[in-house]
């Protein structure tokens, strides 16, 4: 039977990230803890798995008589706080006074999360942080998808940073730390988490979704590049199917299979699509870069499906890198223009290949 995936801050498990959670262990035991943490890495690989799993620790330590009549506490060993906890079930039921998670809103009209923070959740931290911890102890703010900030949204947060009250800390986890505001980079403590390894990604899917075959649980961990947030989502929306379709698409190159292009759009098109429609130009903007980076590198990465690397090495011919990534980069505004601008689908992903193709014959 499959295990239900929990969300972070249900999840008390983290895998592969022993030298994370070894740093921060070690900042708690030096008694200089820093007030603000910058988590970044990839979607999906358990950076709010992490900071949970550190705010559960914090807030269960008490206040600042919590040592009593003994002096002060042996050293931690570990974050771990398990479920029969009595924080862990507050925190996981988003009933503990003094955490405030500051991240994407649900949009009820499109159902999925808004693509951004908006500015009035990150004015609640500030008015927050000034209270008085309701258990005596730390306060704390995890801020998910910080990339998802506008600037006045980064200003805020700034605002914060420069003058933080005692004993509060504020993670700030984001995919994306490069695009953060050098100054907020600056006033974090930086820990990057690293892609989980490809073998643990196929573990966890035998775990969640033991319905898959062995070889498809394979593919989809090389597809997903260490998430396993990432690997899930595209078994959920059959991904790997449609990563084998665009494959054969692109296989008919230089003399793009207009006809199944066509019947791909079709598909995508329709009502009810969504979730496919992203999935393939997910996975079209990902090979292009990961081909761009091959031809850089020189070596060609190992294969998802049967044929990719003759793909790719057919396709490079004396062709440049420039060439390439060019074209990515053409993919990637096309796709991001059609999203803001509700361009029809079908029509956006047929450009797209063209793009390819015109690439391919010039």
């Amino acid at each position: 039977m499959s295990e239900q995936v929990p969300d972070p801050r249900h999840n008390p498990e983290l895998l592969a990230h022993q030298a994370a959670e070894r740093t921060l262990l070690d900042a708690w035991n030096s008694g200089r803890l820093p007030h603000a943490w910058l988590i970044g890495g990839v979607s999906g690989i358990g950076k709010a798995t992490l900071a949970f799993r550190f705010a559960r620790f914090l807030l269960s330590q008490g206040g600042d008589d919590a040592a009593g009549l003994f002096g002060d506490p042996p050293p931690a060993t570990s974050l771990r706080i398990g479920p029969e906890h009595p924080v862990f079930n507050r925190v996981a039921s988003s009933g503990h006074a003094d955490l405030l998670t500051i991240e994407r809103p649900f949009d009820d009209k499109k159902g999925r999360l808004k693509s951004d923070i908006p500015v009035d959740q990150v004015r609640r931290v500030a008015p927050f942080l000034r209270l008085t911890a309701a258990e005596g102890g730390w306060r704390v703010v995890i801020l998910d998808g910080a990339e998802r900030l506008n600037l006045n949204g980064q200003n805020a947060i700034l605002k914060i940073l420069e003058e933080p009250p005692s004993r509060t800390v504020l993670m700030v986890v984001t995919e994306n730390p490069g695009g953060l505001l050098p100054t907020i980079r600056s006033r974090c403590r930086k820990l990057s988490l690293d892609p989980l390894p490809e073998q643990v990604v196929i573990d966890l899917l035998s775990r969640h979704r033991p319905d898959l075959p062995e070889g498809d649980r394979a593919a989809l961990a090389r597809l997903a590049e260490g998430s396993i947030g990432r690997a899930l989502d595209l078994a959920e929306a059959g991904g790997l199917a449609l990563y084998r379709d665009l494959m054969g698409l692109l296989g008919t190159l230089p003399r793009l299979d207009v006809v199944a292009a066509h019947g791909l759009g079709d598909k995508l098109a329709r009502k009810g699509a969504d979730t496919a429609y992203y999935a393939v130009t997910d996975l079209l903007v990902w090979w292009l870069a990961r081909f761009a980076r091959s031809l850089a590198r020189g070596v060609l990465p190992p294969e998802v499906v049967p044929g990719e690397a003759a793909l790719m090495s057919r396709l490079a011919g004396d062709r440049g890198l420039d060439r390439w990534v060019e074209v990515w980069e053409k993919v990637n505004r096309l796709f991001a223009r059609a999203e803001s601008a509700n361009l029809d689908r079908k029509q956006v992903v047929l450009n797209a290949l063209l793009t390819v193709e015109a690439a391919v014959s010039a």
